[in-house]
């Protein structure tokens, strides 16, 4: 099973970031000049390259695995599965809607909006400089949202993204088709996992997240797993779940 990491929160270069799994490769850029989106592109085109390369057609037994420190990285890893050839489906496991807007953020973190720009939302930010397609709103789950500020509540409410809690999702709401699955490690509970970057009380236990990776896997249709490495360096987060998160995807570490 390959093994991609990304060592960067947004534009910060993290060299020595705690990988919840040990990579083989590691992918690096560049950054440009401009604002934001824009210094992220060239980032996530080589992002999206690299998982071009090494994506399993329509999933399988063995899918690759994309270890980061942020969720907006995962706008590179679509558009590589799209660049593969793969049109996926999307499990977002989440304490947080990810859904936010531009236009209707309070702290202009970008990675809360990421969810939201896959699927279609604005693309000439950067979606349209890496070729990534929107996914469909109802090929998505989102599991484990808890902490949803009132402008996510209300787009979720109106949306046909499906919502579960960890240890209720079931095949059966899965999207028909390869998946792309992306577990944010704040999804689970804080006193499992020491220093979040954004800690959010309540959640599943470590366990019940590895459990519900193993049914996801078990499908065969996986294509990609990306990990969210959302914590402070130097807390201990990645020797707490990173032998649970091996062990579920199959990986010796």
């Amino acid at each position: 099973m390959s093994v991609i990491g990304v060592p960067y929160h947004l534009d910060e270069h993290l060299p020595d970031l705690d990988f919840a799994l040990r990579p083989g490769e590691i992918v690096t850029a560049e950054l440009a000049a401009g604002d934001l989106w824009a210094r992220l592109a060239p980032l996530y085109s080589a992002v999206a390259g690299a998982v071009a390369a090494a994506a399993p057609a329509g999933g399988g037994d063995t899918p690759l695995v994309v270890v980061t420190g942020d969720c907006l990285t995962a706008l590179g890893i679509v558009a590589g599965l799209q660049r593969a050839g793969t049109d996926p489906g999307i499990v977002w496991f989440d304490a947080h809607g990810d859904v936010q807007t531009p236009e209707t953020t309070t702290s202009g973190y970008l990675a809360g909006m990421s969810l939201r720009m896959l699927t279609g939302y604005r693309p000439e930010l950067i979606a349209d400089r890496l070729g990534l397609h929107a996914v469909p709103e109802h090929q998505m789950v989102l599991a484990g949202a808890r902490d949803l500020d009132p402008p996510e509540a209300a787009y979720l409410d109106g949306a046909r993204i499906r919502r579960c809690g960890v240890a209720d999702l079931t095949t059966a709401e899965l999207p028909d088709r390869p998946l792309y699955v992306h577990l944010d490690m704040d999804v689970i509970r804080p006193a499992d996992l020491p220093g979040l970057r954004f800690p959010t009380p309540g959640g599943p236990s470590a366990e019940q997240v590895a459990d519900a990776l193993r049914l996801l896997l078990s499908t065969g249709r996986v294509a990609a797993v990306g990990l969210a490495c959302s914590w402070l360096p130097g807390h201990g987060a990645a020797a707490a779940i990173g032998p649970r998160l091996a062990a579920a995807l199959g990986i010796q570490q």
